[in-house]
């Protein structure tokens, strides 16, 4: 019994340090070794080393067996998403979310561009219909010019306050309503849906160019274009800004971006249009046929976003929630460039200006007390504005004469609309969870529209002052 009880702890020291050995040849990385120094029982040993080597070797996803190396596998699969974040190769995906904010509102840009076309066409209409009438009547012909004076103020002279109600009232409602509908409706049905909707109308738009219509029936159709246009452009602007939400910050400045470089290139083609001299129809005809290219490529955009690894990595987190993510100047103050030199080039230069700056540079911070602050003193600029020398005017006393001071006033109004609305945009969806940030995006799409609207409206009040 003795030898037997001495034995036992020499076995046992002996496994102990067999297994000793193994654990420090298989830690070493071994792969393989001779026979054993103990003599018996090498062949276990040796299929020992072996496991052990290939349980610790050079694969470091594959743990030993037993539940203690789940921590482990669960904290490396989170270094490997963490470090593995895909790269915007190309800033393939920057480029897209430009192209799609130059397709929201380039199409729209380019129709208001067009006011002239419509105004002048119902013009065109109501004079060969009053004539018209007045021949198949035999009236005396001294009464024609009363008659047409009184036919071309009526429809063509209230076109443009129409025509800007019938744009923001339903661009407000239906970003109101695409703020609660977006998760009742795919995102893909939105942005699609919306693209190709406006397309066709651009499409009817374009070829009603070359049919002739009376003036009531005319209008009524603009009108109704109109409505259409906006109440898509809003559901697809409300759904571009949830869906830029979900990606980092700075992916929301490429669409504010590419929405102010398409006032800059309406503007751009209304110059052209005049100083080469060409018709109405023509221009316009050309204005609308290149919006219709422009939403083209716009969807071929969009369907090639999914394929891109970067949009489809921030597009998980919305289902599984994780952490957050002088003499010029004389010459341009007369004649017909002022307007869209001034007015239209200017803001829509600067606009893009400022919103393209949001790229590089974010100041104030989203939760600095600056931002809402600058928002507010922009209020300054609409007496600043009133007090331009803008005719005709009744009650308004003119401070600013020269016209130099309404560019400087406009470049600056421009700029910062461009710069602070962009800054909005972007820190808005960052200040809630990821899984709401498409919905913060569809709100605050809302209250930019509403913010349009109100301006709108308030329009009629500002000019009966001045």
């Amino acid at each position: 019994m003795p030898p037997a009880s001495q034995s036992a702890p020499r076995s046992r020291a002996a496994r102990g340090g067999t297994e000793r050995v193994t654990d420090l040849r298989a830690g070493a990385g071994v792969t393989g070794c001779g026979p054993s120094p103990s003599g018996s029982g090498s062949g276990d040993r040796l299929d020992q080393v072996r496991a052990a080597s290939s349980r610790h070797g050079p694969s470091p996803e594959q743990a030993p067996e037993g539940g203690s190396s789940q921590p482990g596998k669960t904290e490396n699969a989170v270094t490997m998403t963490t470090s593995h974040e895909p790269q915007d190769r190309y800033k393939a995906v920057w480029l897209i979310f430009f192209m799609l904010g130059l397709g929201t509102l380039l199409p729209w840009n380019f129709f208001m561009t067009a006011t002239r076309y419509f105004t002048n066409r119902l013009d065109e209409s109501q004079n060969m219909s009053s004539v018209t009438a007045e021949l198949s009547k035999d009236t005396q012909p001294s009464a024609t010019p009363t008659v047409l004076s009184s036919e071309r103020n009526s429809l063509s002279a209230i076109f443009n306050n129409v025509m800007t109600l019938c744009a923001m009232l339903p661009l407000l409602f239906f970003t109101c309503l695409n703020s609660f509908l977006h998760q009742r409706i795919p995102q893909s049905v939105r942005i699609l849906g919306s693209l190709v909707a406006i397309l066709l109308v651009f499409l009817i738009t374009a070829v009603l160019v070359k049919v002739q219509l009376d003036a009531v029936p005319f209008f009524i159709i603009t009108m109704v274009k109109i409505i259409l246009i906006n109440s898509f452009g809003a559901i697809l602007q409300g759904s571009l800004f949830g869906l830029a939400g979900l990606l980092p910050a700075s992916y929301t400045a490429p669409i504010m971006s590419g929405q102010g470089l398409a006032g800059f290139f309406a503007s751009v083609a209304m110059i052209c249009a005049i100083a080469s001299g060409s018709e109405l129809s023509e221009s316009a005809f050309g204005y609308f046929i290149t919006a219709c290219g422009v939403i083209v490529l716009a969807i071929f955009c969009y369907l090639a976003l999914p394929r891109l690894e970067f949009y489809r990595y921030y597009q998980q987190f919305k289902l599984e929630g994780p952490g957050e993510q002088e003499t010029k100047l004389d010459l341009i103050s007369k004649g017909h460039y002022f307007i869209p030199v001034s007015c239209f080039l200017t803001f829509n230069v600067f606009d893009w200006l400022g919103r393209s700056l949001t790229a590089v540079f974010t100041w104030p911070g989203k939760d600095s007390h600056w931002l809402p602050s600058l928002v507010l003193a922009r209020m300054l600029f609409v007496p600043l504005l009133l007090l331009c020398n803008v005719q005709p005017r009744h009650h308004l006393a003119v401070v600013f004469e020269h016209d130099a001071w309404f560019i400087i006033f406009m470049a600056a109004f421009a700029f910062s609309n461009g710069y602070l609305a962009s800054l909005c945009m972007c820190f808005g969806p960052k200040k809630v969870k990821p899984a709401e940030a498409e919905t913060a995006g569809a709100i605050m799409a809302f209250f930019l529209s509403l913010g349009l609207a109100l301006g709108a409206v308030s329009s009629f009040l500002w000019r009966s002052i001045v």
